[in-house]
Protein backbone atom coordinates (compact mmCIF):
# COMPACT_ATOMS: atom_id res chain seq x y z
CA UNK A 1 0.00 0.00 0.00
CA UNK A 2 2.93 2.28 0.78
CA UNK A 3 4.03 2.27 -2.76
CA UNK A 4 0.74 2.62 -4.11
CA UNK A 5 0.37 5.70 -1.91
CA UNK A 6 3.78 7.14 -3.49
CA UNK A 7 2.67 6.00 -7.01
CA UNK A 8 -0.48 8.14 -6.11
CA UNK A 9 1.29 10.95 -4.65
CA UNK A 10 3.47 11.31 -7.62
CA UNK A 11 0.19 11.85 -9.90
CA UNK A 12 -0.79 14.25 -7.43
CA UNK A 13 2.12 16.30 -7.82
CA UNK A 14 2.34 16.27 -11.32
CA UNK A 15 -1.07 17.51 -11.91
CA UNK A 16 -1.14 20.24 -9.37
CA UNK A 17 -4.84 21.94 -9.54
CA UNK A 18 -6.57 18.23 -9.70
CA UNK A 19 -5.04 17.03 -6.65
CA UNK A 20 -6.88 19.74 -4.98
CA UNK A 21 -10.27 18.55 -6.47
CA UNK A 22 -10.55 16.28 -3.69
CA UNK A 23 -10.22 19.36 -1.21
CA UNK A 24 -12.45 22.30 -2.88
CA UNK A 25 -14.42 24.18 -0.60
CA UNK A 26 -18.15 24.63 -0.52
CA UNK A 27 -18.22 27.57 -2.63
CA UNK A 28 -16.32 25.73 -5.32
CA UNK A 29 -18.10 24.41 -8.43
CA UNK A 30 -17.01 20.43 -9.21
CA UNK A 31 -16.70 19.06 -12.39
CA UNK A 32 -17.66 15.41 -12.36
CA UNK A 33 -13.93 14.70 -11.24
CA UNK A 34 -14.75 16.71 -8.06
CA UNK A 35 -12.37 18.76 -8.87
CA UNK A 36 -12.85 22.38 -7.78
CA UNK A 37 -12.09 25.81 -10.47
CA UNK A 38 -9.48 28.21 -9.21
CA UNK A 39 -7.72 26.03 -6.54
CA UNK A 40 -4.63 27.57 -5.55
CA UNK A 41 -2.86 25.99 -2.55
CA UNK A 42 -3.94 23.22 0.16
CA UNK A 43 -3.49 25.29 2.97
CA UNK A 44 -6.58 27.81 1.10
CA UNK A 45 -8.85 25.06 -0.05
CA UNK A 46 -8.88 22.08 1.95
CA UNK A 47 -11.70 22.26 5.19
CA UNK A 48 -10.09 21.04 8.50
CA UNK A 49 -11.40 19.03 11.26
CA UNK A 50 -12.18 15.30 11.54
CA UNK A 51 -14.56 12.78 10.27
CA UNK A 52 -15.64 9.62 11.96
CA UNK A 53 -16.68 7.01 9.86
CA UNK A 54 -17.67 3.21 10.38
CA UNK A 55 -19.04 0.18 8.50
CA UNK A 56 -18.13 -2.37 5.50
CA UNK A 57 -14.96 -4.29 6.33
CA UNK A 58 -15.09 -5.03 2.32
CA UNK A 59 -13.66 -1.37 1.60
CA UNK A 60 -11.68 -0.98 4.49
CA UNK A 61 -8.26 -1.16 2.15
CA UNK A 62 -9.81 0.71 -0.37
CA UNK A 63 -10.90 3.64 1.95
CA UNK A 64 -7.64 3.12 3.73
CA UNK A 65 -5.97 4.30 0.42
CA UNK A 66 -8.39 7.24 -0.06
CA UNK A 67 -7.59 8.80 3.46
CA UNK A 68 -4.47 8.31 3.02
CA UNK A 69 -3.91 10.24 -0.13
CA UNK A 70 -6.52 12.91 1.07
CA UNK A 71 -4.90 14.08 4.22
CA UNK A 72 -1.13 14.20 2.32
CA UNK A 73 -2.84 16.82 0.08
CA UNK A 74 -5.42 18.47 2.85
CA UNK A 75 -2.94 17.95 6.21
CA UNK A 76 -5.47 19.99 8.72
CA UNK A 77 -8.32 17.16 7.86
CA UNK A 78 -8.16 13.81 9.55
CA UNK A 79 -10.88 10.77 8.43
CA UNK A 80 -10.83 8.05 10.70
CA UNK A 81 -12.50 4.40 9.40
CA UNK A 82 -13.84 1.84 11.96
CA UNK A 83 -14.35 -1.59 9.66
CA UNK A 84 -16.90 -3.13 12.28
CA UNK A 85 -18.68 -4.60 9.11
CA UNK A 86 -22.18 -3.38 7.29
CA UNK A 87 -24.57 -4.20 10.43
CA UNK A 88 -22.65 -2.34 13.11
CA UNK A 89 -22.01 1.10 10.34
CA UNK A 90 -25.51 1.12 9.89
CA UNK A 91 -26.60 0.76 13.26
CA UNK A 92 -23.51 3.61 14.49
CA UNK A 93 -24.76 6.19 11.61
CA UNK A 94 -28.10 5.43 12.75
CA UNK A 95 -27.31 6.85 16.48
CA UNK A 96 -25.47 9.36 15.27
CA UNK A 97 -21.91 7.92 16.86
CA UNK A 98 -20.34 8.94 13.44
CA UNK A 99 -20.68 11.02 10.48
CA UNK A 100 -21.14 8.83 7.91
CA UNK A 101 -21.49 4.86 7.55
CA UNK A 102 -19.97 2.12 4.83
CA UNK A 103 -22.35 -0.22 4.00
CA UNK A 104 -22.49 -3.29 1.56
CA UNK A 105 -25.93 -3.07 1.07
CA UNK A 106 -28.27 0.35 0.74
CA UNK A 107 -30.58 1.11 3.78
CA UNK A 108 -33.46 -1.16 3.58
CA UNK A 109 -36.74 0.22 2.57
CA UNK A 110 -38.85 -2.93 3.84
CA UNK A 111 -39.40 -3.65 6.88
CA UNK A 112 -36.94 -6.15 9.41
CA UNK A 113 -37.86 -6.69 13.15
CA UNK A 114 -39.97 -4.25 13.00
CA UNK A 115 -38.17 -1.37 11.46
CA UNK A 116 -37.64 0.42 8.55
CA UNK A 117 -33.47 1.58 8.37
CA UNK A 118 -34.65 4.66 5.32
CA UNK A 119 -37.20 5.41 7.44
CA UNK A 120 -35.06 5.40 10.44
CA UNK A 121 -32.05 7.29 9.39
CA UNK A 122 -34.48 9.83 7.63
CA UNK A 123 -35.44 10.60 11.30
CA UNK A 124 -32.09 10.76 12.63
CA UNK A 125 -31.04 13.47 9.58
CA UNK A 126 -33.74 14.72 9.39
CA UNK A 127 -33.74 14.82 5.80
CA UNK A 128 -33.52 11.83 3.52
CA UNK A 129 -30.00 9.37 3.94
CA UNK A 130 -28.57 8.76 0.49
CA UNK A 131 -26.45 5.61 0.04
CA UNK A 132 -23.19 6.98 -2.57
CA UNK A 133 -22.09 3.79 -4.11
CA UNK A 134 -18.26 4.24 -4.17
CA UNK A 135 -16.15 1.03 -3.85
CA UNK A 136 -17.10 -2.05 -6.27
CA UNK A 137 -15.96 -4.68 -4.66
CA UNK A 138 -15.74 -8.03 -6.48
CA UNK A 139 -16.23 -11.10 -4.41
CA UNK A 140 -13.73 -13.29 -4.65
CA UNK A 141 -14.89 -17.70 -4.66
CA UNK A 142 -11.41 -17.74 -2.73
CA UNK A 143 -9.32 -21.21 -2.32
CA UNK A 144 -6.21 -22.84 -1.14
CA UNK A 145 -5.88 -26.13 -2.99
CA UNK A 146 -2.18 -27.28 -3.49
CA UNK A 147 -1.50 -28.10 -7.02
CA UNK A 148 -5.25 -25.97 -8.94
CA UNK A 149 -4.20 -23.08 -10.01
CA UNK A 150 -7.26 -22.95 -12.37
CA UNK A 151 -10.72 -23.76 -10.98
CA UNK A 152 -13.89 -23.16 -12.25
CA UNK A 153 -17.33 -23.22 -11.12
CA UNK A 154 -21.17 -22.72 -11.77
CA UNK A 155 -23.54 -21.21 -9.60
CA UNK A 156 -25.10 -24.57 -8.68
CA UNK A 157 -22.04 -26.43 -7.17
CA UNK A 158 -21.05 -22.84 -4.94
CA UNK A 159 -24.13 -23.11 -3.64
CA UNK A 160 -23.34 -26.71 -2.68
CA UNK A 161 -20.66 -26.50 -1.68
CA UNK A 162 -21.18 -23.45 0.71
CA UNK A 163 -24.85 -25.00 1.53
CA UNK A 164 -22.76 -28.88 2.70
CA UNK A 165 -24.14 -30.70 -0.04
CA UNK A 166 -20.79 -31.25 -1.92
CA UNK A 167 -17.88 -31.89 0.04
CA UNK A 168 -14.78 -33.52 -1.03
CA UNK A 169 -13.01 -31.49 -3.80
CA UNK A 170 -12.99 -34.18 -6.38
CA UNK A 171 -16.65 -34.20 -6.53
CA UNK A 172 -18.29 -35.49 -10.20
CA UNK A 173 -20.18 -32.04 -9.96
CA UNK A 174 -16.76 -30.23 -9.97
CA UNK A 175 -15.03 -32.17 -12.06
CA UNK A 176 -17.39 -32.18 -14.59
CA UNK A 177 -16.99 -28.01 -14.93
CA UNK A 178 -13.23 -28.70 -14.66
CA UNK A 179 -12.10 -31.29 -17.52
CA UNK A 180 -8.30 -32.27 -17.59
CA UNK A 181 -7.69 -30.45 -13.99
CA UNK A 182 -6.76 -33.35 -11.33
CA UNK A 183 -8.88 -32.86 -8.10
CA UNK A 184 -7.52 -33.93 -4.69
CA UNK A 185 -10.12 -35.91 -3.28
CA UNK A 186 -9.54 -33.75 0.09
CA UNK A 187 -12.40 -32.60 2.18
CA UNK A 188 -13.91 -28.62 1.35
CA UNK A 189 -13.15 -26.80 4.56
CA UNK A 190 -15.50 -23.86 4.13
CA UNK A 191 -15.29 -20.75 6.03
CA UNK A 192 -18.19 -17.93 6.60
CA UNK A 193 -18.22 -14.45 8.37
CA UNK A 194 -19.49 -15.14 11.53
CA UNK A 195 -20.56 -11.36 11.70
CA UNK A 196 -23.07 -9.23 9.87
CA UNK A 197 -21.75 -8.53 6.71
CA UNK A 198 -22.97 -6.85 3.77
CA UNK A 199 -20.57 -8.94 2.15
CA UNK A 200 -22.60 -12.29 3.34
CA UNK A 201 -26.17 -10.63 2.15
CA UNK A 202 -24.67 -10.00 -1.99
CA UNK A 203 -23.05 -13.32 -1.76
CA UNK A 204 -26.59 -14.92 -0.58
CA UNK A 205 -28.32 -12.79 -3.25
CA UNK A 206 -25.98 -14.09 -5.86
CA UNK A 207 -26.47 -17.38 -5.19
CA UNK A 208 -30.25 -17.02 -4.30
CA UNK A 209 -30.71 -15.52 -7.76
CA UNK A 210 -28.59 -17.51 -9.88
CA UNK A 211 -29.16 -20.79 -8.18
CA UNK A 212 -32.30 -20.74 -6.60
CA UNK A 213 -33.16 -24.40 -6.57
CA UNK A 214 -29.80 -24.88 -4.48
CA UNK A 215 -29.68 -22.00 -2.81
CA UNK A 216 -33.29 -21.57 -1.38
CA UNK A 217 -32.90 -19.39 2.06
CA UNK A 218 -33.42 -15.80 1.77
CA UNK A 219 -30.40 -13.46 1.44
CA UNK A 220 -29.41 -11.06 4.63
CA UNK A 221 -26.41 -10.36 6.46
CA UNK A 222 -26.35 -13.62 9.00
CA UNK A 223 -24.69 -16.86 7.21
CA UNK A 224 -27.51 -19.27 7.20
CA UNK A 225 -25.34 -22.06 5.43
CA UNK A 226 -22.53 -24.53 6.44
CA UNK A 227 -18.86 -23.94 7.47
CA UNK A 228 -16.33 -22.52 9.98
CA UNK A 229 -17.31 -19.14 11.18
CA UNK A 230 -14.57 -16.28 11.16
CA UNK A 231 -15.41 -12.79 12.42
CA UNK A 232 -14.53 -9.84 9.48
CA UNK A 233 -13.28 -10.26 5.49
CA UNK A 234 -9.55 -10.51 7.20
CA UNK A 235 -10.96 -13.85 9.65
CA UNK A 236 -12.18 -15.83 6.35
CA UNK A 237 -9.30 -15.14 3.94
CA UNK A 238 -6.58 -15.91 7.03
CA UNK A 239 -8.53 -19.02 7.39
CA UNK A 240 -8.40 -20.36 3.96
CA UNK A 241 -4.70 -19.07 3.86
CA UNK A 242 -3.77 -21.28 6.69
CA UNK A 243 -5.86 -24.37 5.56
CA UNK A 244 -5.64 -26.68 3.14
CA UNK A 245 -8.55 -27.85 0.74
CA UNK A 246 -10.30 -24.00 2.59
CA UNK A 247 -13.06 -21.71 0.48
CA UNK A 248 -14.66 -18.50 1.41
CA UNK A 249 -15.80 -15.52 -0.12
CA UNK A 250 -14.31 -12.52 0.29
CA UNK A 251 -13.56 -9.52 -1.58
CA UNK A 252 -11.04 -9.37 -4.18
CA UNK A 253 -8.24 -7.54 -2.10
CA UNK A 254 -8.11 -9.77 0.59
CA UNK A 255 -7.94 -13.11 -1.80
CA UNK A 256 -5.00 -10.82 -3.34
CA UNK A 257 -3.52 -10.26 -0.17
CA UNK A 258 -3.40 -13.73 1.14
CA UNK A 259 -2.37 -14.63 -2.23
CA UNK A 260 -5.40 -17.19 -2.59
CA UNK A 261 -6.36 -19.17 -5.49
CA UNK A 262 -9.50 -16.82 -7.39
CA UNK A 263 -11.86 -19.77 -8.98
CA UNK A 264 -13.58 -18.38 -12.38
CA UNK A 265 -17.62 -18.25 -12.61
CA UNK A 266 -19.48 -19.87 -15.13
CA UNK A 267 -22.86 -18.36 -15.01
CA UNK A 268 -24.21 -19.69 -18.42
CA UNK A 269 -21.99 -17.62 -21.01
CA UNK A 270 -18.61 -19.23 -20.32
CA UNK A 271 -16.02 -19.04 -17.34
CA UNK A 272 -15.24 -15.33 -16.22
CA UNK A 273 -12.35 -14.51 -14.38
CA UNK A 274 -12.40 -11.71 -11.81
CA UNK A 275 -10.76 -8.57 -12.96
CA UNK A 276 -12.05 -4.86 -13.40
CA UNK A 277 -13.09 -5.28 -16.50
CA UNK A 278 -15.46 -7.74 -15.90
CA UNK A 279 -16.63 -6.30 -12.48
CA UNK A 280 -16.96 -3.13 -14.46
CA UNK A 281 -19.57 -4.73 -16.93
CA UNK A 282 -21.56 -6.05 -14.34
CA UNK A 283 -21.89 -2.94 -12.47
CA UNK A 284 -22.71 -0.72 -15.68
CA UNK A 285 -25.54 -2.68 -16.07
CA UNK A 286 -27.28 -2.54 -12.70
CA UNK A 287 -30.62 -0.86 -12.52
CA UNK A 288 -30.74 2.79 -10.22
CA UNK A 289 -33.34 1.54 -7.05
CA UNK A 290 -33.25 5.22 -5.78
CA UNK A 291 -35.08 8.63 -6.22
CA UNK A 292 -32.81 11.10 -7.43
CA UNK A 293 -29.73 11.24 -5.52
CA UNK A 294 -30.40 8.25 -3.61
CA UNK A 295 -28.07 6.33 -5.91
CA UNK A 296 -28.97 2.44 -4.76
CA UNK A 297 -28.14 0.06 -7.79
CA UNK A 298 -30.19 -3.08 -8.10
CA UNK A 299 -27.83 -5.86 -9.68
CA UNK A 300 -28.14 -8.71 -11.64
CA UNK A 301 -26.41 -11.85 -9.82
CA UNK A 302 -28.25 -13.98 -12.29
CA UNK A 303 -26.72 -12.31 -15.77
CA UNK A 304 -25.67 -14.17 -18.54
CA UNK A 305 -24.19 -11.39 -20.31
CA UNK A 306 -20.46 -12.72 -22.10
CA UNK A 307 -17.54 -11.01 -20.33
CA UNK A 308 -19.52 -9.89 -16.81
CA UNK A 309 -18.11 -11.33 -13.38
CA UNK A 310 -21.50 -11.58 -11.28
CA UNK A 311 -20.43 -11.93 -8.37
CA UNK A 312 -19.76 -8.46 -6.45
CA UNK A 313 -20.67 -6.18 -3.79
CA UNK A 314 -20.95 -2.01 -4.26
CA UNK A 315 -20.09 -0.30 -0.99
CA UNK A 316 -22.38 2.48 -0.23
CA UNK A 317 -21.22 6.02 1.62
CA UNK A 318 -24.39 6.52 3.69
CA UNK A 319 -25.26 9.87 4.27
CA UNK A 320 -27.74 12.64 5.34
CA UNK A 321 -28.76 14.60 2.12
CA UNK A 322 -28.93 17.89 4.68
CA UNK A 323 -26.06 17.90 7.58
CA UNK A 324 -27.00 18.40 10.89
CA UNK A 325 -23.09 20.63 11.09
CA UNK A 326 -22.33 22.38 8.16
CA UNK A 327 -18.76 22.11 9.36
CA UNK A 328 -18.88 18.64 8.86
CA UNK A 329 -20.50 18.68 6.11
CA UNK A 330 -18.11 20.67 3.58
CA UNK A 331 -15.26 18.51 5.25
CA UNK A 332 -17.60 15.08 4.13
CA UNK A 333 -17.66 16.71 0.92
CA UNK A 334 -13.91 17.44 -0.01
CA UNK A 335 -13.84 13.68 1.72
CA UNK A 336 -16.15 12.32 -1.08
CA UNK A 337 -15.16 14.36 -3.84
CA UNK A 338 -11.53 12.90 -3.54
CA UNK A 339 -12.86 9.11 -2.94
CA UNK A 340 -14.97 9.45 -6.07
CA UNK A 341 -12.54 11.37 -8.20
CA UNK A 342 -11.14 9.41 -11.46
CA UNK A 343 -8.13 9.84 -10.05
CA UNK A 344 -8.32 8.15 -6.83
CA UNK A 345 -11.10 5.17 -8.33
CA UNK A 346 -8.38 4.49 -10.76
CA UNK A 347 -5.93 3.75 -8.17
CA UNK A 348 -8.17 1.11 -6.41
CA UNK A 349 -7.81 -1.06 -8.67
CA UNK A 350 -3.90 -2.00 -7.65
CA UNK A 351 -5.23 -2.83 -4.36
CA UNK A 352 -7.81 -5.02 -5.64
CA UNK A 353 -11.15 -3.47 -6.55
CA UNK A 354 -12.63 -2.06 -9.88
CA UNK A 355 -13.32 1.53 -9.88
CA UNK A 356 -16.69 3.12 -10.41
CA UNK A 357 -17.83 3.01 -14.39
CA UNK A 358 -17.80 6.46 -15.76
CA UNK A 359 -21.53 6.06 -16.07
CA UNK A 360 -22.00 5.68 -12.49
CA UNK A 361 -18.97 8.06 -10.88
CA UNK A 362 -20.65 11.03 -12.88
CA UNK A 363 -23.62 10.46 -11.17
CA UNK A 364 -22.20 10.06 -7.54
CA UNK A 365 -20.17 13.46 -7.90
CA UNK A 366 -23.63 15.18 -8.63
CA UNK A 367 -24.80 13.57 -5.94
CA UNK A 368 -21.75 14.57 -3.42
CA UNK A 369 -21.88 18.63 -4.78
CA UNK A 370 -25.59 18.49 -4.11
CA UNK A 371 -24.93 17.59 -0.38
CA UNK A 372 -25.96 20.81 1.76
Amino acid sequence: MKAQRAGLLAGVAMIGSLALAACGSDDNTGSADGAPAGSSSPSSTCPTGTLNAEGSSAQKNAIEEAIASFQDTCSGATVNYNPTGSGAGIKQFLAGQVDFAGSDSALRTTPKDGAVEAQQAQQYCGSPAWNLPMVTGPIAISYNLKGVDKLVLTPEVIANIFNGKVTTWNDPSIAKVNAGVTLPSEPIKVFFRSDESGTTENFTKYLNAAAPKAWTAQPGKGWTGKGEGKEKSSGVAGAVKDTEGGITYAEWSYAKDNKLGIAQVDNGAGPVALSGESVGKAVAAAKQDGQGNDLRLKLDYATKEAGAYPVLLVTYEVVCSHGKDPAKTALTKAFLEHFASAQTQKSLEDIGYAPLPDEVRTKVAAAIAALT
